[in-house]
């Protein structure tokens, strides 16, 4: 399974612990927030590859978190968990862009196959192994080895490293990255790539043949001594 990142924005602390603990068993990394606003402030720490997003909660509702987040960010999930089942709330969910509209109560394992499913693409789409310098990338495994030590990559950062590895040696454009993989090339998620380079080069540090340079405004290249 990829690294996937969810975060859970439900002010229902007790079913919310109870689903966090389901999803972190079947290998999810989840991080929870309270209300929309917390939800809104880890959004932005998190960058995740996953919400779960009740509707009815204090200080910021569901929707109004949504749009806020697609103002920025047009590719990340976007599940709705509510027990709001009217036409017009599903309706209004999916005119923001909702990924899923998932009625309360549901079935953990439900929600489980329905996550799945979205990420499945990935494993079909995605079937390519590189060696790196002396780094193997197998990108359908979220993974980079080196001297027999495997590292496992989120979600994101998979796609950032397929994309330079599909061009090593040649300077892949920041606009091309942020719009691929974040949908947009806003500051938000401008300053969310440099943390991914950062986390990126963190994880393959141990080969010295590799080397992601920047280019100052204009993009990135992976560069490494065969």
């Amino acid at each position: 399974m990829d690294y996937i990142h969810i975060l859970l924005v439900d002010d229902d602390l007790k079913n919310s612990m109870l689903l966090k603990r389901f999803l972190e068993v079947e290998g999810y990394n989840v991080t929870y927030a309270n209300n929309g606003v917390v939800g809104w402030e880890l959004f932005n720490a998190t960058r995740p590859d996953l919400i779960l997003l009740d509707i009815n909660m204090p200080e910021m509702n569901g929707f109004e978190l949504a749009a806020r987040i697609r103002e920025i960010d047009q590719k990340v999930l976007i599940f709705f968990l509510t027990d709001r089942t009217e036409k017009d709330d599903r309706l209004k969910g999916f005119s923001l862009k909702g990924n899923d509209y998932i009625p309360k109560p549901f079935y953990p394992e439900e929600l489980i196959e329905k996550i799945k499913e979205r990420f499945r693409h990935r494993t079909v789409e995605i079937q390519q192994r590189f060696v790196i310098g002396k780094t193997i990338f197998d990108s359908n495994l979220s993974r980079v080895t080196y001297n027999g030590v495997s590292r496992t990559l989120t979600v994101r950062q998979t796609d950032i490293l397929l994309l330079l590895s599909q061009n090593i040696g040649t300077m892949v454009e920041r606009e091309h990255i942020l719009k691929t993989i974040w949908g947009d090339d806003s500051n938000a998620n401008s300053l969310a790539l440099n943390v991914q380079i950062t986390y990126l080069r963190r994880i393959l540090e141990d080969d010295q043949s590799i080397t992601i340079v920047s280019l100052k405004k204009k993009g990135y290249i992976l560069q490494c001594m065969r």
